[in-house]
């Protein structure tokens, strides 16, 4: 089957998520207010343009990652009522690598030595990471260098999830709060998720492709099936 309809009718093409390599982008938000279901559908996206996705959980089991995967899929698969969908499935699955790190143990030269042996030995070439978990309050400025110079090298695209605090009110001149007000430079799109009187999360995008945006990009997550809509 041709993906097509999933990519372009996407809410999320409005930031074309799934363009080009080399950039990071930032998710942040309140603990559970749906980080990671954001991040699985800019996998999922990248995915659907033909990518392949490595998606790092911190912290975190592969089965409990795999199955926001799983509900995003069967919500993609209800709302475009697709007649063969285990082929959809088997795709994402061939095109998708999820691997675990202890928070202690997550660094940029043994994700980069994970990375190459997948690489080197022609197992999985990804062009896009995903890194949920990664531990902002205790990294400094040249972990996060490290690790971008890395993507550079590998010619991906990366993107990481991180807890703002409400009783943290500290915050970049571009909008972006702590624990990231002092690194967001160091990132071309920047998105925080805001819980709305009317119980949906709004995507307040700061930063898309390195342009600072005033107004956002008019979309929300549904609170039910956490998937991006569009306002």
């Amino acid at each position: 089957m041709g993906y097509e309809p999933l990519v372009q009718q996407n809410p999320l093409r409005v930031l074309d998520t799934g363009g080009e390599n080399n950039q990071m982008g930032l998710v942040m938000a309140r603990p559970g207010l749906g980080k990671t279901a954001l991040l699985v559908q800019i996998a999922l996206d990248n995915i659907f343009r033909g990518k392949r996705v490595i998606h790092v959980s911190i912290g975190e089991s592969i089965d409990k990652t795999k199955s926001w995967y799983d509900g995003i899929l069967q919500s993609i698969i209800q709302d475009y009522s697709l007649s063969n969908p285990q082929e959809l499935i088997d795709m994402v699955t061939r095109n998708r690598m999820i691997m675990t790190f202890k928070i202690a143990a997550f660094s940029r030269s043994r994700l980069e030595e994970r990375l190459n042996d997948l690489v080197l030995q022609d197992i999985f070439r990804p062009n896009c990471l995903i890194v949920d978990g990664f531990d902002f309050v205790n990294a400094d400025r040249e972990a996060l260098e490290d690790i971008r110079n890395l993507m550079e090298t590998m010619n991906m695209q990366a993107w990481f999830s991180a807890n703002c605090r409400r009783e943290d009110t500290r915050v970049s001149p571009a909008g972006v709060p702590a624990p990231c007000h002092e690194i967001d430079d160091l990132f071309d799109m920047i998105i925080l998720l805001k819980p709305e009187q009317d119980a949906t999360i709004q995507l307040d995008i700061i930063r898309n492709y390195g342009e600072q945006v005033e107004n956002g990009k008019g979309l929300r997550l549904d609170p039910t099936t956490m998937m991006v809509k569009k306002i």
